[in-house]
């Protein structure tokens, strides 16, 4: 496996993979010059790195970073989870999405590709997650609520049951909402408000 995105996140994907023991890391890729080596692995900038790469994962915790480099290799992309992450039988997952410490998806959600459900995230039944969306830690979702492609779900913000948010939208840290969100709004407070617009 190659991890792309020498960060934070990159070490926190490198430890769930050799966790999940289902494949041995190559290197690091990034796009900046970062020295040799990242976290005990080989790392390389990606316009000097000519070696065949098979299995990819992107570290990248942008939205939309994440998207981008996502199209520019033709390569397998597998999912990620963290052994302590509970997933129903009945979840269906895209490929490249990550499940960190003590995450929970419930039955029968749908999680699009390249998602991030981070540490102790909880996703309730019948959910629907786009592509692209980040799930940010202790971040809690009740059943049937659907998130749309690229948005982002703040630490510790709260989604009752049946909402739906639209894509590109920005969830602040502890929000609590309770009704629908239009795309590309940017939401905060307790209930959550749009403030503006995601441009």
């Amino acid at each position: 496996m190659v991890i792309f995105g020498a960060s934070g996140h990159g070490k926190v994907v490198a430890d769930i993979i050799k966790l999940e023991n289902k494949f041995s890391i190559d290197c690091f890729l990034d796009d900046a010059e970062k020295g040799d080596s990242f976290y005990g692995f080989p790392l390389y900038l990606r316009e000097g790195y000519f070696q065949e790469i098979k299995n990819l994962f992107i570290a990248i915790g942008d939205n939309k970073i994440r998207k981008k480099i996502h199209g520019e290799f033709n390569v397998n992309f597998p999912s990620i989870k963290h052994p302590s992450a509970i997933l129903s039988n009945s979840v269906t997952i895209g490929e490249g999405t990550c499940f960190m410490a003590n995450s929970t998806v419930n039955a029968d959600t749908k999680i699009g590709k390249q998602c991030i459900v981070n540490t102790n995230a909880s996703i309730d039944h019948d959910c629907v997650i786009g592509d692209y969306v980040h799930v940010s830690p202790n971040a809690s979702l009740a059943g049937n609520v659907s998130v749309g492609e690229l948005s982002h779900i703040g630490i510790g913000a709260s989604i009752i049951q049946g909402i739906n948010i639209g894509k590109n939208v920005m969830i602040g840290a502890g929000s609590v909402i309770i009704n629908n969100i239009p795309d590309h709004s940017i939401v905060i407070g307790v209930p959550g408000k749009i403030i503006k617009k995601n441009e």
